[in-house]
């Protein structure tokens, strides 16, 4: 009996000992929002998250804490707050939360987005770097976005001598994905007039939408055997449409080289390559789940960004106008625009960060974790806290920004700000080691489709200017609510 009384009394003490380190750790957290039991701030955020958290941080600081379920979070929402995560500690901040959504997909956890950033994910950031985003490499396939982009002209042409309006945000999809497609596969992946461009928008727009979705489950994991919104079914289906396509570029490839037939040269060849130098580190299953992610990043991301680009473009004339005279200066008695030419020209690419902080595909960086405990400033956050940083919130801020709610790409002729991380005001891809990769590809990218839309056509809408729908739809990026469509005109 004394012995089972004292097993008891050592239970209850370890019990409350833990739950007074708890309270400590608790009190040593950023302020917040007083929240309710059991759901604490979840009635806090409403449909767009970045604008609740933006009016909360307003009244409780640039770190704020707030309880979501059984989630603690850590908000930062101004440059200071966001440098001593992203950069000062980087490394402890560096960890991933996974939405419940995104492991409905076969081996998720070999993804370069969700990875923790340990040595597996060296590796495959390695290959990336290698054979995608090094500037040598993004030099060398310049001809082949150029051909993919001249595709979309022609098209284009053919829509003007029908008088056809034409989806922009479809057709730079389109255009995306095959550049990402010929650059991985040597081929393209789908027509510019194709209905469904081969079923890679939908399963992309379903995968953006569930990821980023407020999802119950994952605020109390106790629940996610019942995926009480259903989230999981169409996460899981778009995601095995995306792995058995994947699947079956890797098994033709790999046939095709067991034939001995002549390399492709593309950067499939090159990461089969890799897998053979470093078959205990790389596998067939870091390339699929690599092309997934690509897939998936390297088209909604340019397309999104491309069509809210042209949305600021055709409500400014004056500024479609500049764009397209600054262009001019750079095309060649061929007719042609040549991708090394307009990276350089300053309003083009004043009107594409313009844009990228107006409209910020991504609002709420996707969301870090601590991977001990870190920390910040007078603060200590525990170990596995999630921390989200509102870069919408920042580059709204009026102590940073004049006229922060006001499309005005002179702003950024007149400063030397970057999105390449360094400037923590403005953070359309994020800072440090986990931001994203694929920078340097999407502004080429996007530049050379803008330029092309400007240069080559004027643009009709079917509504007035004024009546145009400025609203966006929340996700994993934030898309325009309703589709750009426009009717292109020829011009002398």
């Amino acid at each position: 009996m004394e012995l089972i009384f004292l097993l008891l009394s050592s239970i209850i003490f370890f019990f409350l000992l833990h739950h007074a380190l708890d309270l400590h750790r608790k009190r040593r957290l950023p302020p917040g929002p007083a929240g309710l039991p059991i759901i604490g701030n979840l009635l806090d955020l409403g449909p767009k998250p970045h604008k609740s958290l933006a009016k909360l941080s307003k009244k409780h600081g640039p770190l704020m804490t707030i309880r979501l379920g059984t989630i603690t979070t850590v908000v930062a929402s101004t440059p200071d707050a966001a440098r001593e995560i992203l950069q000062r500690n980087d490394e402890a901040c560096s960890g991933r939360i996974v939405p419940d959504a995104v492991t409905t997909l076969v081996h998720h956890d070999k993804s370069v987005l969700w990875i923790s950033a340990n040595r597996e994910w060296r590796t495959i950031k390695k290959a990336l770097n290698t054979y995608l985003t090094h500037q040598h490499k993004l030099d060398a396939l310049r001809g082949l976005r150029q051909k993919v982009v001249e595709g979309m002209l022609d098209f284009l042409r053919e829509s003007v001598r029908k008088n056809a309006a034409v989806d922009i945000g479809k057709l730079t999809f389109a255009a995306a994905l095959n550049q990402m497609s010929n650059t991985c596969l040597s081929k393209d992946l789908t027509s510019y007039d194709s209905e469904d461009v081969g079923g890679f928008k939908d399963a992309v727009k379903t995968l953006m939408e569930v990821d980023g979705k407020f999802n119950i489950a994952d605020i109390f994991p106790v629940l996610k055997p019942w995926d009480p919104q259903k989230i999981r079914r169409p996460a899981k289906t778009a995601y095995d449409w995306l792995d058995k396509v994947t699947d079956g570029f890797i098994n033709d490839r790999l046939s095709h080289r067991e034939k001995k037939l002549p390399r492709f040269g593309d950067m499939l060849d090159s990461l089969l390559d890799y897998r053979q130098e470093n078959e205990t580190e790389f596998n067939l299953i870091h390339i699929k789940i690599l092309l997934m992610d690509l897939f998936l990043a390297g088209t909604e991301t340019s397309s999104n960004t491309t069509e809210w680009i042209m949305t600021e473009l055709l409500r400014n004339p004056d500024m479609f106008s500049r764009v397209r005279q600054e262009v001019s200066t750079i095309v060649g008695e061929d007719g042609k625009i040549q991708e090394a030419k307009i990276l350089n020209l300053p309003y083009l690419n004043a009107v594409i960060k313009e844009s990228m902080r107006l409209h910020l595909l991504i609002p709420l960086l996707v969301p870090h974790r601590t991977e001990t405990e870190v920390k910040l400033g007078e603060y200590i956050l525990p170990k596995n806290t999630q921390i989200l940083v509102n870069a919408w919130d920042i580059a709204r801020d009026p102590r940073y920004w004049e006229d922060p709610t006001v499309f005005k790409p002179e702003r950024f002729l007149e400063n030397k700000l970057d999105y390449k991380g360094q400037h923590f005001e403005y953070l359309p891809f994020g800072s440090g080691r986990r931001m994203c990769p694929g920078i340097s590809l999407a502004h080429r990218v996007v530049s050379l489709m803008v330029a092309m839309f400007v240069y080559h056509f004027d643009w009709k809408l079917s509504y007035a200017i004024e009546e145009m729908d400025m609203n966006d739809t929340f996700g994993l990026t934030v898309p325009r609510a309703t589709p750009l469509v426009a009717t292109p005109i020829p011009i002398n």
